[in-house]
């Protein structure tokens, strides 16, 4: 399909769905609300309705025991995760009294083994749940299990359309837009752009390549001539693009790649000999790396999942819900960041690792976790680390 036609397909959607502001929305900063909700570009199956959190409280008071129900652990994004997770949160949190321990389980892709390992989870006690980057309906109906025995599933990196999940996110749909666009002010508005998802079939992959393909189309000199799965991975990435590369050895303008892949694209391209193109970067050090060595590679990325940053978030939403502050909406959202050349030369040295597979982190003041922006998604907002039950 041509993206001028998927762009058309877009705004019907978004027509329909009306994207009202949903009971909860009142209370939020009007230019948050606007720009982050009331957009054209929010995904219409983003759930932004009153969660069934607003007046809920945990069974019982802290420690408590959190399930992680991991539905991938092949790619730099999830080492990185875990990292933050085992390294720094879980041990601050157990020092402060209020966490006993996090139960982590892999379902490698698998919805079924998911549901199951969710549903063990809730059986052996956890008093909440996290999952990342889901299918956005396979679970519901086990978060609606876990929620009827008094456990609550948050989800990050990519929304769950079930009405007893938390959610807490970037607009996925919208920082797709942000980065279709560029690339298509990048090649000068005219080109053949080659794009590369992440996992098809979640949220977080499906929202951000729609946004893309509508910012492609803003320019009607874009055509995009390729479309393959990366998986979030480098290594699947840098395999697929390969292979269409050497399948079709026409002008090619542009690439735009969902993280975790960038750094394969990259690999890929320089291995084909061909001239490098502008390719859309996100937080890759490897990748930050290359343009930090080639200036004028590329005029800005757009970081739009920093691991360390995502879990955060999704772990300071999860402890407010369970010390009753009640989160207003099914669905926390934030900005992505617009990195510029001057960002990545203030945090990479010249002589950095071009082959790097961590991750660039923003911040987590940056990333929804400042309380200015925070409380006011809850309804007694409070500082989580001070809780005294």
């Amino acid at each position: 399909m041509r993206i001028a036609q998927c762009a058309l397909a877009l705004s019907a959607v978004l027509s329909l769905s009306g994207v009202a502001a949903a009971a909860g929305l009142d209370d939020i900063d009007p230019a948050v609300k606007d720009r982050l909700y009331n957009s054209k570009m929010l995904d219409p199956a983003q759930p932004i309705g009153q969660s069934a959190y607003v007046n809920w409280k945990p069974k019982k008071g802290p420690p408590w025991t959190i399930g992680y129900a991991s539905s991938y652990a092949g790619n730099t994004w999830r080492a990185a995760v875990m990292q933050e997770l085992q390294n720094t949160i879980l041990p601050k949190w157990q020092k402060l009294g209020l966490i006993k321990d996090v139960v982590i389980t892999q379902s490698n892709l698998n919805d079924s083994t998911q549901i199951q390992q969710m549903r063990q989870l809730v059986d052996q006690g956890v008093d909440a749940i996290v999952v990342c980057c889901s299918n956005p309906t396979a679970l519901n109906q086990t978060v609606k299990y876990a929620y009827d025995h008094g456990v609550p599933t948050f989800s990050l990196t990519g929304y769950l359309t079930s009405p007893y999940s938390v959610n807490a996110s970037v607009n996925y749909q919208l920082a797709g837009y942000q980065i279709g666009k560029w690339m298509a002010d990048e090649v000068g508005g005219k080109g053949n752009i080659l794009v590369v998802e992440g996992i098809p079939g979640t949220s977080g992959s499906d929202s951000q390549d729609r946004g893309v393909k509508a910012g492609l189309a803003s320019a009607p000199g874009i055509q995009v001539v390729g479309d393959v799965a990366g998986m979030w991975t480098d290594q699947v990435a840098q395999g697929e693009v390969q292979k269409w590369l050497a399948t079709n050895p026409g002008q090619l303008d542009g690439i735009v790649v969902q993280s975790a892949a960038e750094l394969g694209v990259l690999r890929a391209l320089q291995q084909s000999g061909r001239d490098m193109v502008p390719v859309a970067l996100g937080g890759e050090l490897g990748a930050l790396c290359y343009w930090r060595q080639n200036p004028k590679f590329i005029s800005a990325a757009y970081q739009v999942w920093p691991p360390a940053d995502e879990f955060a978030l999704i772990w300071n939403v999860m402890m407010r819900t369970l010390e009753g502050q009640g989160p207003k909406l099914q669905s926390i959202m934030v900005d992505p960041i617009k990195i510029n050349y001057a960002d990545v030369e203030k945090a990479l040295p010249a002589d950095c690792n071009p082959d790097a597979d961590s991750w660039l982190s923003v911040g987590n003041a940056k990333w929804g976790g400042d309380p200015a922006f925070l409380d006011q998604f809850f309804t007694k907002p409070a500082n989580p680390e001070a809780f005294k039950p």
